[in-house]
Order: C-alpha cells, then structure tokens, then sequence
C-alpha cells in the first residue's frame, strides 16, 4: 500500500525509478476507484508534491563543494591524459620524419613501442574515468541521503501522501515544488526523518543526471607500420 511520505525517484542501479512509480499510482488509483475502494472525491483529494531531486542534491552548499571538488580531480586527469598524448603526437610525427632514415627493423620496433604506449594510455583512460565516477558516488551519496531525509520529513509533516520526481511528470504546478524549501532546510542544517537517523535504512541510489563529465578519450591514429616485401 503506497502510504503518507510515499517517495518516488529515479535509480542508478537499474530498479523502477519516478515515472514507474508515478504510471503505478495512477493505475492504483483507478483500479480502487473502478472497484469502489476509494471514491472520486478521495483520489482528487491525495496530497502530492513535486521535488527536482537532482536540484535538491546538486544546488546545496555541500553538492556545490562536491561538484568543485570534482572539477578539480577531473581537471587534474584531463591535463595528465593531454600531455601523454601530445607527447604521442610528437612521437609519432618523430617517427613519420624517420621513415627513410631508420631500418625496417628499426622503423617496426619504434612503431611497436609506439603503438603499446597509446593502448597504456586508453587504459589509464578508463581507469581515470572509473575514479571519477566512484569519487562522484562517494560524496553524492551523503547528500543524497540527507536530502531525502528532509523530503521524506516534510511529506510527514505536512502530509502529503505522495512526493514524486520532477523529472517523472511533463508539467507541474510550481506551488506543488518544493525543491527550493529542501534546498533551504538542508543549508540550515535541518534533519531528516527518523530512518534517516538510524542509518539502518538502505540508502537510495543517487540521481543519474548527477554523473560527472567523462573524460576526452585519447585518439590519434597509429604510424604506418613496414610492410615485408613479398
């Protein structure tokens, strides 16, 4: 039974998020007013507001901070990528010049070295990118967590039965939002509910659209390797 404080919201990790959830009320409350369960007058008069969950985590002071503590680890990453690869770029412009001038054998060997160094760096990529995002978890996730503490609070509080993800509905009243007073209440320090103190309570996934910007991947295109004659 979906109950007062019910939250809907999207999910990371794969599971129903806001629309699901959002499309699974209304069907409820169609199916208990077709069966008599509930009357017309009952479903109009359900309380539901809206929060833009991604704002309430992202335009905190603390998800401020986070963001510009990520900027700089990626900032960091992206010159460390950039330098391997306009030292490749040299490299491979040194070999291009070399063509005549080198061995086969000698040509080949550069080429080999050459081409392991560039698989390195994608590798060193992919890793960068991992550590972003895990980074990104780790200091979304208290954030996440205290937002919702805050909203689940304020739905008991002022007794809204359901609170559903801006993103889930294509028009909204902006009197029924009530991002900007999470927003609020979380910079002055407010608590969230009660499971929200326990900690016992599995936290929900954070936002998507909290994902930070993946780093430029390294492309250059490898020397021309000697061909044997046949």
């Amino acid at each position: 039974m979906l109950g007062p404080g019910c939250l809907t919201g999207p999910s990371a990790d794969g599971t129903p998020g806001a629309m699901f959830f959002a499309r699974r009320i209304a069907r409820v409350l169609s199916l208990a007013v077709g069966l008599g369960l509930v009357s017309l007058p009952a479903a109009a008069q359900m309380k539901v507001a809206i929060v833009d969950t991604q704002r309430a985590v992202m335009e905190t002071e603390d998800g401020l901070r986070m963001q510009a503590t990520l900027k700089k680890v990626f900032d960091s990453r992206q010159r460390e990528l950039d330098k391997k690869q306009e030292e490749l770029q040299k490299e491979r412009e040194d070999i291009e010049k070399q063509r005549e001038v080198l061995s086969k054998a000698a040509l080949a060997k550069r080429v080999d070295k050459w081409q392991r160094e560039m698989v390195q760096l994608q590798t060193v990529f992919v890793e960068y990118n991992k550590e972003l995002q895990k980074k990104q978890n780790e200091l979304t996730q208290p954030i996440f967590q205290k937002a919702m503490g805050i909203i689940r609070r304020l739905a008991t509080q002022d007794g809204y039965d359901v609170v559903v993800d801006k993103q889930a509905v294509p028009y909204v009243r902006s009197d029924l939002d009530l991002t900007d007073k999470v927003i609020t209440l979380y910079n002055q320090g407010a608590p969230g509910d009660a499971g929200d103190k326990t900690g016992k309570e599995k936290a929900p996934a954070a936002p998507k659209g909290a994902s930070p910007t993946p780093l430029a991947p390294p492309v250059l295109p490898p020397p021309a390797v000697p061909v044997a004659p046949k």
